[in-house]
């Protein structure tokens, strides 16, 4: 049996093996002082101890490694992208985790180099709960992001490719064919007709992703069918041959009141 470390003995290599197989007692073990001096420690891509027990998803550790002052903990430290352990907690759907770094001051309009926040990614990924956590905390609804590409497959090939660039968490969501999703972020005040840098709104971002569930519930909540996107095309325009009358006959149903 190997035997056990004392702290001294204990390297920079050791806590990141710590953080990310969730070894919460080795945290524990260490005096505080290590304990403060190891939250300022960065891997080859810059990310924290903090990050990587995140990206894990141990809950324990997290809280550890979290319970310092927000100033020490690197809470709202980017690694070398721009992500915030927020940001990683978001896009894996830890609620726990989420709620553990929201209570200790995680700042949750924090954007990374893509310009994306915790929302964007929760939306991307069809997260409600913590969309819901976030906008109870703050989040900026209508906040913009920058370009990325989204793959979409169909039976093992690539049928679409995707660009947002200047997208909106609804954007986001509507692509994922999430309603509920989308239900929360219009009824929390997402603009329904926001355009992204192509011209196209999150309705149009329903469509092209063949979203028809999505797409009808944008429509009930008043999202203009004849708004063109930069090349020229309104919602009907970017509908399939499927689509396009379902969509016809929702917009006719709310003129008609």
């Amino acid at each position: 049996m190997e035997p056990e470390k004392s702290s001294a003995q204990i390297k920079d290599k050791d806590l990141f093996k710590a953080a990310e197989s969730g070894d919460s007692s080795l945290f524990k073990s260490l005096p505080e002082e290590q304990l403060l001096k190891s939250l300022s420690l960065r891997n080859e891509d810059d990310r924290s101890l903090l990050h990587v027990a995140v990206s894990f998803g141990h809950s324990e550790v997290v809280k550890i490694l979290a319970a310092a002052d927000p100033s020490v903990s690197g809470i709202n430290s980017g690694d070398e992208e721009g992500w915030v352990p927020l940001h990683s907690a978001a896009s894996s759907g830890n609620v726990e985790i989420v709620e553990i770094l929201l209570s200790r001051g995680a700042d949750v309009n924090l954007k990374n180099d893509g310009g994306r926040t915790a929302l964007h990614y929760a939306a991307s990924k069809g997260q409600v709960k913590i969309a819901e956590l976030l906008i109870s905390r703050g989040a900026k609804i209508n906040a913009k992001d920058k370009a990325c590409n989204l793959m979409l497959w169909t039976t093992h090939l690539l049928e679409k490719l995707i660009i947002f660039d200047r997208c909106t968490p609804l954007h986001r969501a509507a692509s994922t064919g999430n309603s509920q999703l989308c239900e929360l972020l219009v009824e929390e005040g997402a603009e329904v007709d926001e355009v992204d840098k192509a011209g196209e709104t999150p309705l149009m971002t329903a469509v092209v992703c063949g979203n028809k569930e999505v797409a009808l519930l944008l429509i009930r909540h008043g999202a203009d069918v004849d708004i063109e996107d930069k090349e020229g095309y309104t919602v009907l325009g970017r509908a399939s041959n499927d689509l396009r009358p379902v969509l016809v006959d929702a917009a006719k149903m709310m003129l008609e009141g």
